[in-house]
């Protein structure tokens, strides 16, 4: 490690990580004919990757005119085309605006406009879906992967990546570490959702802190120091979360890049397909969210697949309760289960909890990576003593610059390089941390971040509601579930799935509410008008 100056403050970073993104791209053209992507019968080798993401690169600067800065941003399913078009966007040196695949058409056009994105990678899905609502914005240029028949005026994916020329390289772009790099959108708990403003030093650090922590996990298991030299063999991840979540992204794809290794891709989530690509592409890695391990563990056909390839399974982005570690060690015995924290605005890893020690703390998300500090906060933002339950704030190169064009919210939430998370958590003598609530009105579903008072104000637009509040609901597979409490309108006559129908008319599907409680009295309140929404669970959901 090493220590340097990132807009006024001195930080710690990995002084052997990559300065930018284009240097893991180029690194990985030594993987030659190894195999990176496989989706359903399709597999691309490390050297045509490569090829195509530095052709595409130069005609999205040559044809397209982008620009150093210049947003471009992809809205797909995880197909090979989306990193394809990452890395292309990376070295051109244009900022990369990964847009929610799960969001309607109206979500997808506001994530268009409030980045100013000049060029749009899409699928044919978000093509139908946006194709109704043309001109979009700043958009200049579309294109479109895997589509029917498309207008004049759209060009094709496989037209601009495809045959490469032999030989071709990337484009000359003078990219600096903390040159924006990413521009992720993660739900705001008021009003639309946020860009995250990613530098190119945020992305490289997280790629260095995931081998960190995988070489904390094999020495303190026992391993030998000479061992961490030998790479590993055949390595080859499962991707069960989405390019457009950090997680995927940064932890997953990244990593797989730098590493040659196999990255096995699912058109659609489902514990029986992750079962049969484990036992056929010898998966040593799977991992997501704990509501996927938890699906996969359960599945009634895991005993019918061969799963000995499995080394690990790693998780984050929502609660995992500790018997998930139990179940993984009973079904998956000496492998390495591993949980993490981070978020979208700290570029993923933070912290993470493996093998022994997770054992031993199944309750805990572990201790920070050597780049990052962190401290917990009373309301006032004064540190408070080990074992205290307060909000965690996080410093480090890894933490983002701020929201995009919002100042107002990331003074909010940064202050002097700390992010402040939201998370209540306590942090105990040896450095472990413990999250123990949210601050912030949030579910997380299955991984996803559903803003309660996002969903909250659709409610109060349906003609009926009089009140609405919304509340996490435990689940054993998901984490939560979104639950809403309803006060009709005198006179107002509606059912549970009037109100789910009128949510998902307006919103992603992981945001419309899986329990529906319709009551005739007053929603309980503070002093202060403020809903009760602990007193709310307790009432109608108990934990469990």
């Amino acid at each position: 490690m090493a220590e340097t100056t990132v807009d006024g403050l001195r930080v710690r970073f990995w002084k052997n990580a990559p300065a930018d993104l284009t240097r893991v791209l180029r690194s990985s053209a030594a993987h030659g004919e190894k195999t990176f992507l496989v989706y359903e019968n399709e597999r691309i080798r490390f050297d045509e990757h490569f090829a195509r993401a530095a052709w595409l690169s130069h005609r999205l600067r040559d044809e397209f005119g982008v620009r150093s800065g210049d947003r471009v941003a992809i809205a797909m399913r995880n197909l090979p085309e989306w990193p394809i078009a990452f890395w292309a966007i990376a070295a051109a040196g244009a900022v990369v605006v990964p847009l929610n695949a799960w969001w309607t058409g109206a979500e997808l056009e506001y994530g268009l406009a409030d980045s100013g994105a000049k060029v749009l990678f899409a699928d044919a899905e978000r093509w139908e879906c946006l194709a109704p609502r043309l001109p979009l914005g700043s958009v200049e240029a579309l294109v479109v992967a895997r589509a029917g028949a498309l207008p004049e005026h759209v060009r094709r994916f496989e037209d601009l990546a495809g045959a490469p020329p032999p030989g071709i390289d990337l484009p000359e772009v003078a990219i600096r570490p903390d040159d924006h790099a990413t521009l992720f959108y993660t739900s705001g708990t008021t009003g639309r959702p946020r860009g995250v403003v990613g530098s190119h030093r945020n992305i490289c650090t997280n790629l260095w802190s995931v081998g960190f922590a995988r070489a904390r996990t094999h020495l303190r298991s026992g391993a030998q120091r000479s061992a961490l030299d030998q790479p590993e063999e055949n390595p080859a991840f499962l991707l069960s979360v989405p390019f457009f979540h950090a997680t995927g992204c940064h932890s997953i794809l990244l990593s797989t890049t730098a590493l040659g290794a196999k990255l096995v891709l699912m058109h659609k989530w489902s514990p029986e397909r992750a079962l049969e690509l484990i036992e056929r592409e010898r998966i040593t890695t799977f991992g997501g969210v704990p509501a996927m391990a938890w699906e996969v563990l359960e599945s009634q056909a895991f005993a019918r697949h061969d799963t000995s390839s499995l080394r690990s399974v790693r998780y984050g982005g929502a609660p995992a309760p500790p018997e998930l570690v139990r179940r993984i060690d009973a079904r998956l015995p000496g492998r390495i289960p591993s949980n993490g924290y981070g978020m979208t605005e700290t570029s993923a890893i933070t912290s993470t909890n493996a093998g022994e020690d997770y054992r031993e703390r199944p309750d805990s998300v572990g201790v920070p990576v050597p780049v990052c500090d962190v401290r917990v906060v009373d309301a006032d933002g004064r540190e408070l003593p080990r074992g205290e339950i307060g909000e965690l704030w996080i410093r480090g190169p890894n933490v983002v610059k701020g929201y995009w064009n919002q100042p107002e919210a990331t003074a909010e939430s940064f202050t002097d390089g700390w992010v402040h998370t939201g998370d209540l958590a306590r942090i105990e003598a040896e450095g472990f941390i413990y999250v123990v609530d949210r601050a912030k009105d949030v579910v997380i579903r299955g991984g996803e971040n559903v803003y309660c008072t996002q969903v909250e104000r659709v409610l109060f637009e349906h003609p009926g509601v009089l009140d609405a509040a919304v509340i996490g609901v435990s689940h054993r597979v998901l984490g939560e579930e979104v639950g809403a409490v309803i006060v009709p309108r005198p006179g107002a006559v509606f059912s549970g799935q009037d109100i789910r129908d009128h949510v998902a008319a307006q919103m992603a599907a992981y945001n419309v509410p899986a329990h529906v409680w319709i009551r005739d009295r007053a929603l309980p309140r503070n002093p202060a008008g403020k809903v009760l929404k602990r007193e709310l669970k307790r009432e109608l959901a108990p934990p469990g």
